[in-house]
């Protein structure tokens, strides 16, 4: 594992590292953001778990008391053909993300491959499970509008494309473009817990503005707050009451912040969705671009080892086996340190011969 020769600045750093670099970090600022980014996963996923019961826990139909879900959501729910996606989706998603979390731990990849490989390759199969549950799902939820369907397309493509890209590039054993290809994949995943404080927010802050409606069908209304209710407040889902159309549907104002009934803060949590949703995968596409440039030693270090690799391995092209931007593009070819006139690769410092094992 790579480690740091540079003396502490002060008692904190000193102590700092001791915590740190027993799980294979050897700079602070990548422990702490592992911290945070993690913790958070960590944390989310744990809270999201009971969802997986999808009849029991998340729409709570066993027991009398609040249900996880979104006010009016288990209209949909509870049909069997959008719970077989939202537990195919829970059931993925969920173990994924603890396996991912397994993936960046330094001391993992570097002292113990056959779990970084067995915990990513089930990462990857659990994550497309997860996939295809959202889109089973995502026609309906918080209203299932086109910009949230185009929302969760978007994410489902950016996602699997970039694990599909990392794991072609660890099979050509190119490490450096594997790291940034599933950074790029988790930091995309993890947009749907920035979501959620973002569409809380909004949604509480639309509230008293506007004012802003939603469609909701009258059904959903009926199954949220009531019969009577609906037919007291919502005029236009007539036609649902007399059997003319079953489809019909009520503009319902978006209220978090001091809703008549639950159908108004749906409606909030409907309209604040979409917005919400792009605006977090547009936080995290940029964040992670700036932290993988930012982090340019750690690449080459990774593109070193790589070389070294795939020169073991009898490649035609090492150091640019896979999925490179000087085979494919039109980049300077990369040359290793040994071409560059430097008879000894291992004499940098941020050259880690511990990941010279075979991939």
């Amino acid at each position: 594992m790579a480690t740091t020769d540079r003396p502490p600045r002060n008692g904190f750093v000193r102590m700092a590292r001791k915590l740190y670099q027993p799980i294979g970090f050897s700079k602070g600022y990548n422990a702490v953001l592992w911290f945070i980014f993690s913790g958070a996963l960590f944390g989310f996923t744990l809270a999201r778990f009971p969802s997986t019961n999808v009849y029991g826990v998340f729409c709570n139909q066993d027991a009398p008391g609040p249900n996880l879900a979104a006010p009016g959501e288990c209209y949909h729910y509870l049909q069997p053909y959008y719970a077989t996606g939202m537990m195919l989706h829970l059931a993925g998603v969920l173990p994924a993300s603890l396996f991912a979390l397994v993936q960046f731990v330094p001391v993992i990849r570097h002292k113990y491959i056959i779990i970084h490989r067995i915990s990513g390759y089930l990462s990857i199969l659990l994550s497309f499970m997860g996939v295809v549950g959202a889109i089973m799902i995502v026609p309906i939820s918080f209203g299932g509008s086109l910009e949230i369907q185009a929302a969760g397309g978007f994410l489902a493509i950016i996602f699997v494309s970039s694990i599909i890209m990392g794991y072609i590039n660890i099979k050509r054993l190119q490490i450096e473009q594997h790291r940034i290809w599933m950074l790029r994949a988790w930091f995309y995943a993890t947009s749907i817990i920035t979501l959620r404080i973002v569409f809380i927010i909004a949604a509480n802050i639309i509230s008293t503005r506007g004012p802003f409606f939603s469609s909701i069908p009258c059904g959903q209304l009926v199954f949220t707050i009531g019969r009577d209710l609906v037919q007291q407040e919502y005029p236009s889902c007539a036609p649902f009451f007399s059997g003319e159309d079953l489809s019909a549907h009520a503009a319902v104002r978006a209220n978090m912040a001091s809703p008549k009934h639950a159908s108004e803060a749906a409606a909030a949590l409907n309209v604040a969705f979409g917005m919400a949703a792009w605006i977090a995968f547009a936080i995290h596409m940029v964040g992670v671009e700036i932290y993988i440039k930012l982090t340019p030693t750690e690449h080459e270090r990774l593109r070193q080892v790589s070389y070294e690799r795939q020169r073991k391995a009898g490649y035609s092209n090492p150091g640019r086996a896979g999925l490179t931007i000087d085979r494919f593009g039109d980049s300077e070819r990369w040359v290793p340190l040994n071409e560059r006139g430097d008879t000894n690769v291992h004499s940098h410092g941020f050259f880690d011969t511990s990941e010279l094992k075979s991939a």
